[in-house]
């Protein structure tokens, strides 16, 4: 069976760095975008199986980026888990009304987010 790919997009290194430690041993395909904007081209590129997408970020923050990718017709079916430290409920219904289809707060708890990236392809 043919790896998946998960694209991660955060500002933050440190949290990349931390997302790829808790996925690369679940043995996925990880990519990395530091913006909004980068991760749009990624995913039309890339074609990954599941994002997990930071709110806050610089130049097209997570809300934005995640109602572009819901409204392209190549990125649209692609879930967007919202990975953030702005748990406060106008932050989670903004991002569920930018399209996500899940929303994580950090720090993150890996056992959770393996759990969330496994339900949302389907594992």
């Amino acid at each position: 069976m043919p790896q998946k790919t998960v694209l991660l997009v955060d500002d933050s290194k440190t949290l990349l760095l931390m997302e790829q430690m808790i996925l690369r041993q679940a043995r996925y395909r990880l990519i990395t975008a530091s913006d909004g904007a980068e991760a749009f081209e990624r995913a039309c590129q890339e074609k990954p199986q599941l994002i997990l997408l930071d709110l806050m970020m610089p130049k097209l923050d997570g809300v934005a980026t995640c109602r572009r990718l819901k409204s392209d017709e190549r990125t649209r079916h692609i879930p967007v888990i919202v990975v953030t430290t702005r748990g406060e409920s106008e932050k989670r219904d903004e991002a569920f009304q930018s399209g996500c289809d899940d929303f994580l707060t950090k720090p993150i708890a890996a056992l959770q987010l393996l759990e969330k990236v496994r339900q949302h392809l389907g594992e």
